[in-house]
């Protein structure tokens, strides 16, 4: 029963080594830096997800530690890659001709007409 368990959690982890090589490749062929983000945050949350079970197969003992560690990463994982996708596009920073929508123009056009608005109120 313990070589499955060994086997099983090696497994786990190599599928995970493989997600964040993966992820490494994306940030190198992506076009734009909000492809980047996209493909470095859902390859390292899977990769690190999976690298965890792996350990948890491999050290029953550590398992609430890894479990605890797991959901800590998916809430933060994809909060942070929204916030900085956020303060790239309120910085400037042109996405890839091939983006059709953008879902954040009006957030840009807003944040501008209160700008507008302060100033005019000084």
């Amino acid at each position: 029963m313990e070589f499955i368990s060994d086997l099983i959690g090696g497994l786990l982890i190599v599928g995970g080594a493989s997600f964040l090589l993966f992820g490494g490749l994306g940030l190198i062929r992506m076009p734009d830096l909000f492809n980047r983000i996209q493909a470095g945050t859902k390859t390292t949350t899977l990769g690190t997800l999976l690298t965890l079970a792996g350990a948890g197969f491999l050290q029953p003992d550590w398992i609430l530690k890894l479990v605890l560690i797991g959901i800590f990463l998916l809430f933060t994982n994809p909060l942070s890659s929204q916030v900085l996708a956020r303060a790239a596009h309120r910085a400037g920073v042109k996405p890839s001709k091939k983006m059709t929508v953008d879902l954040l123009a009006d957030d840009l056009k807003e944040k501008d007409l209160n700008a507008k608005a302060l100033r005019e109120k000084s």
